[in-house]
C-alpha cells in the first residue's frame, strides 16, 4: 500500500521539499502575483526602485550642474535627443540627470511616508480594536480630529513653520494619514479577537501583548500593506504638489521641484514639452502603480469580487 504523504504529493515534487522563503514570504504578504494590474504595478514599482538604487550610475550630469556647449556658451534651452537625452532647462541644467536623481527624492519620501502611515495605523488599530473601552475611545476620537484636519493646506502650514525639507511630507503623512489605517484595521480587529484561536491563546495565559502582535497582528498585516502602497503615491504627489507650490526644499531635487522650476520659465507656453512632460509622467506612473497593487489586494483580501 502506498504511503499517503507520497499518494498525496504532487508529481514531480519530493514529498519533503519544502517551499523556498521567497514562495513563504510571498504567501505570508499574500502578493497578488496572479492579478495582472498588480504584477504591472510591482514591475513599476521595482524599475522605480532600480534607477533610484542606481541613480549615480545612470546619470550623466549632476542635476543642479550649469552647463556649457563645446563652444562655450551656456547649454540653455536645449533640445531634447541632441546633446543631451531630454534637453536643458533655461538655466542650462540637464534635464535627464533632474528626472533620474528626482527618482530617487520620491521613493524616499514615498517609502518612509507609506512605512510611518503602516506602522502608526495598524498599532492604532490592533490596540483600538483590542483593547476596547476607554483605549478605543480616545483612539478613535484622535482619528476624527485627524479626519477633520485638511491634509495638504496641513502640510503646507508645517513647511512653512519648519524648515524646508521633504521629511515634512513624511511627518505629515504619520500625523494626519494613519487614520484611514486605524479605522480599518480596528473593524477587522473587532471580528478576529473573538475568534477560536484568540479564545485559546488567552485561556492559555497569553498576555494582551502577546496575542496582539503573534496572533492578531500577522491576519491584518495584508490590509495594512494595502493603505501603505496607496500612501506610497499620495506621499509622491503630495511632496509634488508643495514643491510646485514653492515649500520644498530647493536643495533637494525631485519631480516636483522639475516642474516648479518649469512653470516659472513658462516651458508650457515656449513649448518645452520635454521639460515638464517626464517628471509628469514620472509621478503618474507611480501613483498609479500604487492603485494597480491596492485593486489586486482587494481580490486577495476580499475573495467574493472575482466572480
Amino acid at each position: 500500500m502506498p504511503d499517503a504523504s507520497v499518494a498525496g504529493a504532487r508529481p514531480g515534487l519530493g514529498a519533503g521539499r519544502r517551499p523556498s522563503a521567497v514562495g513563504r514570504a510571498f504567501r505570508a504578504l499574500k502578493i497578488p502575483v496572479g492579478d495582472p494590474f498588480a504584477v504591472i504595478g510591482l514591475v513599476i514599482y521595482a524599475v522605480f526602485v532600480l534607477v533610484a538604487i542606481f541613480a549615480d550610475q545612470l546619470a550623466t550630469h549632476d542635476p543642479l550642474e550649469i552647463l556649457f556647449t563645446e563652444d562655450y556658451q551656456l547649454a540653455a534651452d536645449q533640445p531634447a535627443f541632441g546633446e543631451f537625452v531630454l534637453g536643458t532647462t533655461n538655466l542650462g541644467r540637464d534635464i535627464y540627470s533632474q528626472m533620474i536623481y528626482g527618482t530617487r527624492s520620491a521613493l524616499i519620501v514615498g517609502l518612509a511616508a507609506a512605512a510611518a502611515v503602516v506602522v502608526v495605523g495598524t498599532l492604532v488599530g490592533l490596540f483600538a480594536g483590542y483593547m476596547g473601552g476607554w483605549v478605543d475611545r480616545v483612539l478613535m476620537r484622535l482619528a476624527d480630529i485627524a479626519f477633520g484636519i485638511p491634509f495638504l493646506p496641513f502640510v503646507i502650514v508645517l513647511a512653512a513653520f519648519l524648515e524646508p525639507s521633504i521629511w515634512n511630507v513624511v511627518l505629515a503623512m504619520a500625523l494626519i494619514l494613519w487614520r484611514d489605517t486605524g479605522r480599518v484595521v480596528r473593524s477587522q480587529v473587532l471580528t478576529l479577537r473573538s475568534r477560536a484561536y484568540v479564545e485559546a491563546a488567552r485561556v492559555s495565559g497569553s498576555g494582551s501583548l502577546k496575542i496582539v502582535f503573534r496572533h492578531i497582528a500577522p491576519n491584518v498585516l495584508p490590509l495594512s500593506l494595502l493603505y501603505g502602497s496607496i500612501s506610497i503615491g499620495w506621499a509622491i504627489l503630495t511632496e509634488a504638489s508643495i514643491s510646485f507650490l514653492g515649500f520644498g526644499d530647493a536643495n533637494a531635487v525631485s519631480w516636483g521641484y522639475m516642474l516648479q522650476d518649469a512653470y516659472a520659465s513658462q516651458a508650457l507656453s515656449r513649448g518645452a514639452y520635454h521639460w515638464f512632460l517626464p517628471p509628469g509622467l514620472c509621478i503618474v506612473l507611480v501613483v498609479v502603480a500604487g492603485f494597480f497593487i491596492s485593486r489586486g489586494y482587494e481580490e486577495v483580501l476580499f475573495p467574493r469580487l472575482r466572480s
